[in-house]
This record gives C-alpha cells, structure tokens and sequence, in this order.
C-alpha cells in the first residue's frame, strides 16, 4: 500500500500553522496540540512494567468474568472533558469481537486505541502513537492481534496464489510479508501467521518511528505484542 506521506504531512502542518491563533505559530506544534486540555500534559504515574502488569489484570479478569472496571460513571465522563491521561496505548484489530476496553477491563480515559484490520501500522497511526506517547505520555504500547484474523488470512491465501481486489489487496498487502514468513513451520498456519504479524507490527513501529526507539532505550517507553484468544478471552504476550 503506497502512501504519500511527505506530502500530506506539509499540506497538514501549513493547514495547523494557517489556523492557528496568533502568538501560537512560535510554539512547537505537538504543545499547540495541547492547548485546552489542562490535565493532558500530566502523564500517568504508571511505568512502562506496571503498565503492563495494570492491562494484563485487567484482561484476567475479564477472562474469568469478574470485571470490576470503574471510571463509567458520569463523573469520570465529566472529569475526562478537561483532558486525558491514558497509562497504555493499544494498536488493535478493527475486529468486533476484540474490543480492547472490555478486553482488558478499563475505564473511559484509560486506554488510547488505534484499530485497523490486521492491527497493522499506517502512517496515519504511527501518527495517532506519536500523540499518545508524545503528548498524552503514555509509558506502554501494545500492539494485539487476535486468533481467528481474517486479515492475517486473506493474506495467507494470496501466499497460496488467490488475488484480492480494491482497497482490501492493499491492506493486506502489508500483512502478506509477515505470512510468507511462517511457510512450512510446524504447528497452524494462521495462528503462526497471526503472531508473526504482530510480531512485524512491532518491528516497523520501532524501526519507522526514531523517537519511539529512543523511548524505549531510556525506559520511558516498552512495546510489547500480545494476542488474544477469541474463545478463552485470554491475551498471551508474543515474544
């Protein structure tokens, strides 16, 4: 799938500096993004471990169908109109059945969600991961993928020589790479298929992004892939 980035991005940022207020266009753009939202510069307290360990228990619970999540209520709905603060940052399946609020039972303002089908990173949501982490200071990122991705299997098929038409070949152009990976490894296909893909998600995300990297390295910052089992409801991180 092509994407003329560069150019969307020069067309975005003169269209952000044209609108913008005077005596903001001196300002770096990702403060002015954060203009009006008074509590979204204060990050969690949360690091990138507890983070996890925070999304994992909550998963646990819903797996065993004892979700206890708070923060529904109409005060919190209130509160989060001065700003958010999510502790983990989810790149997720567009898939209706992974929805990762109720997956890893979380409140409204906890979770920052990007979801495509295929859970794969375009420069669109490498972009909505940059102000997750960047402005709103989220310490974790998760990239999760699901047993049964019909994605991942659309594109298994077109390894096995099936042809797609429209905008579907060119998403799942992207996962077909990571699906010709798995070719002859023992155990299913698809389920092989699904962790490579989250397995290359993560790998573009840190190669494509500098400044994720750099998180990362100083601790600031921990990206992990994980998946989710349709029928335990359970997600398994994906070394």
């Amino acid at each position: 799938m092509a994407f003329d980035h560069g150019s969307t991005t020069r067309r975005h940022f003169l269209r952000t500096l044209a609108l913008a207020p005077l005596g903001m266009a001196s300002l770096p753009l990702l403060s002015r993004l954060n203009v009006g939202t008074a509590h979204a510069a204060q990050a969690t307290s949360q690091s990138p471990d507890q983070a996890l360990q925070t999304l994992l228990a909550g998963n646990q619970q819903f797996a065993l169908a004892t979700q206890r999540a708070g923060g529904r209520a109409i005060e919190r709905r209130l509160e989060l109109t001065q700003g958010q603060n999510p502790f983990a940052i989810i790149l997720g399946c567009a898939d209706s059945r992974v929805p990762p609020e109720i997956v890893f039972d979380t409140g409204l303002g906890d979770l920052f969600v990007c979801r495509v089908a295929g859970n794969i990173e375009t420069p669109e949501i490498i972009g909505s991961i940059e102000y997750g982490v960047q402005v709103l200071g989220a310490p974790l990122i998760m990239v999760l993928g699901h047993s049964g991705c019909g994605a991942v299997d659309a594109a298994l098929a077109v390894v096995r020589g099936a042809e797609l038409e429209g905008y579907l070949a060119g998403l799942v152009d992207q996962i077909t790479p990571a699906a010709a990976s798995i070719v002859g490894q023992p155990g299913n296909p698809l389920d092989n298929a699904i962790r490579a893909n989250v397995q290359t998600t993560v790998s573009h995300l840190l190669r494509r992004d500098p400044e994720l990297a750099r998180r990362v390295s100083d601790g600031r910052l921990r990206v992990v892939g994980g998946v989710y089992d349709l029928a335990s409801g359970r997600v398994d991180l994906v070394a």
